[in-house]
């Protein structure tokens, strides 16, 4: 279901914004259990309140908290749930087979083990709190604007939460994992829905790992540190859709989409995966959902052609900027990648977008405030360009 409301072209954010210095200090308190959770969302709430106002400046439709209270976007699980334990990568490297070759493969794509931490499942799985309802609702309290949640897909959760060595005691298999982690996600989407929340996304970056590096069948890094392939890239993949499809299945009343970049943890492009949409979306059309969230302002992502076979059988969430440079893109070039998604896809179905977050990483921002912010006022003057033209003044 569309959002309600919207203008043509709405729009929006894919989740994360850079974090303020105060609030980093805040969270490493809260890591080393100098504050409680409580004291660390007090500090939060400012910078939540900053985030916002970067979006409204900008004239962002559909808003975020930014994800100011995560460490990033699938570790923050670590206080919502019970039974799952904050690990750095350096501490994980005691349950790696081939320590020397996945230390090569993150320094290759600069993926430092000590910045990085991962949410690996020590014991059975309780919620302690919702996963993010309490971020919704205080963001609710402060904006009038339609508002998107980002929640880690169960794909990705069940492969990088599961290590084995130290999963495997409470659940002996990823696939036993990922039966408790949909009937929570699928809890926490109704949740969403009934107390007011437009969008949920979803994100699945680490779909691009299975159909790009195929002939990884152990450990590997791509936002989802510890992941280790069970089967076959076609099996892997339409275990992602049936996963997906039993969180949303029958859930009405709220917008859904997933998002599938290939990879934000780093600004070295020759670091981060190449490789068109191809191969992946038969499978991201199977999944009972309504707007694909796409990176398509760095040429890695390939060729919007892609949907020539597709065209107009879902929304986009069009990538038009590129989180992890500089460079301001020009309201011009952003108005000719949307001219060319129209090849594929009617004006209502395109939403606006960056490719992925400014701040997938609480350590490791993406960019600074003031660039981020220039980026996001680029893509609101595009869709003020776009409307004038397609109909909408």
């Amino acid at each position: 279901m569309p959002v309600k409301g919207m203008p043509l072209f709405p729009v929006t954010v894919v989740g994360s914004w850079p974090r303020p210095r105060y609030l980093l200090d805040a969270l490493r308190r809260r890591q080393a259990g100098q504050i409680s959770f409580a004291e660390f969302n007090q500090v939060a709430d400012q910078a939540v309140l900053e985030a916002l106002k970067y979006q409204d400046d900008a004239g962002v439709d559909i808003v975020s908290d930014g994800e100011q209270r995560r460490d990033n976007f699938y570790s923050f699980v670590v206080e919502k749930l019970e039974g799952v334990k904050l690990m750095s990568l350096a501490e994980l490297m005691d349950h790696v087979e081939d320590k020397a070759s996945f230390d090569a493969i993150l320094r290759s794509m600069d993926a430092p083990a000590f910045a990085i931490h991962n949410p690996t499942v020590v014991d059975r799985l309780r919620p302690r709190m919702p996963l993010a309802v309490d971020e919704f609702a205080f963001l609710k309290q402060h904006t009038d604007k339609p508002i998107k949640i980002a929640l880690p897909g169960p794909y990705l959760l069940a492969r990088s939460r599961w290590v084995k060595g130290v999963s495997d005691k409470a659940y002996p298999t990823q696939d036993l994992l990922a039966e408790d982690l949909v009937r929570i996600l699928r809890d926490e989407l109704i949740a969403l829905r009934d107390a007011g929340c437009a969008f949920v996304q979803f994100d699945e970056p680490v779909l691009t790992d299975v159909v790009f590096r195929p002939e990884k069948k152990e450990r590997t890094f791509m936002c989802a540190s510890m992941a280790a392939a069970a089967g076959e890239p076609e099996e892997e993949l339409a275990k992602a859709a049936w996963l997906m499809n039993q969180i949303v299945r029958g859930v009405e009343g709220i917008a859904t989409g997933v998002h599938v970049c290939r990879g934000n943890w780093s600004r070295q492009e020759s670091g981060l995966l190449s490789g068109s949409y191809a191969p992946l979306l038969p499978t991201l059309l199977d999944m009972h959902l309504d707007q694909l969230v796409l990176e398509y302002a760095t040429p890695r992502a390939g060729a919007l052609a892609d949907f020539t076979p597709f065209a107009r059988r879902c929304e986009i969430g069009l990538g038009v900027v590129n989180p992890r440079n500089d460079e301001v893109e020009s309201v011009e070039a952003v108005v000719a990648r949307v001219v060319e998604a129209l090849s594929y896809f009617d004006p209502r179905q395109v939403y606006l977008n960056p490719d992925c977050g400014f701040g997938t990483f609480a350590e490791r921002p993406m960019n600074s405030f003031e660039v981020a912010g220039q980026k996001l006022k680029v893509i609101g003057a595009a869709a003020q360009v776009l409307r004038r033209k397609y109909g909408e003044a």
